[in-house]
């Protein structure tokens, strides 16, 4: 039986390829992933404001935009800017939960590309116009001096969210400004 002279080029280069010492064969590939895992923390907020909401679709995701207050220990509250996402058959957050003395406890991710200024959030791209926030019941104000500094921005969705608990503003916790 006579072979190819392709067979046995084939077949050379397989010898010689399982002869050469390890140095020079080459790597096998990695299979890894190299980008940062995102790490979902456990918050609490109280929602101040309401920034922006998609009208509801039936097809799509949809998502409310919300100032809010991220509890950092009891009674020292920060300003944040939270993405709430939702799909058509789950509930808005300001259809349910949309009161100042609700505490929102949510798992959350910390998203540095969507930190805005107060001044971003309350403007509209398509005409420029600057339009107010929709404030919860009994929130406070919104001081608009902090215009310039960037709202933290965390993102979250309704698969993530915990619960509500009912924690009436008392003393212990400083208000921003009243209306």
């Amino acid at each position: 039986m006579k072979l190819p002279k392709r067979w046995l080029a084939r077949i050379a280069v397989g010898i010689l390829l399982s002869t050469l010492p390890v140095a020079f064969q080459p790597e096998p590939a990695q299979g890894s992933l190299h980008w940062p895992e995102s790490r979902k923390e456990q918050i609490r907020v109280r929602l101040v404001a309401l920034a922006w909401s998609h009208p509801r679709s039936s097809f799509f995701a949809n998502e409310e935009i919300f100032v809010a207050e991220k509890e950092l220990t009891p009674g020292e509250l920060r300003l944040v800017k939270l993405v709430y996402g939702f799909l058509p058959y789950q509930p808005r957050l300001s259809e349910n939960g949309f009161d100042y003395s609700t505490l929102h406890e949510i798992q959350a991710v910390r998203d540095p590309n969507c930190d805005q200024t107060l001044r971003d959030l309350m403007l509209d791209d398509r005409d420029g116009k600057e339009y107010p926030l929709h404030y919860s019941p009994d929130s406070p104000s919104v001081n608009l001096d902090r215009r310039r500094m960037p709202l933290p921005c965390y993102l979250t969705t309704a698969d993530d969210y915990t619960k509500a608990l009912y924690r009436p503003v008392g003393s212990d916790v400083p208000l921003l400004t009243r209306r």
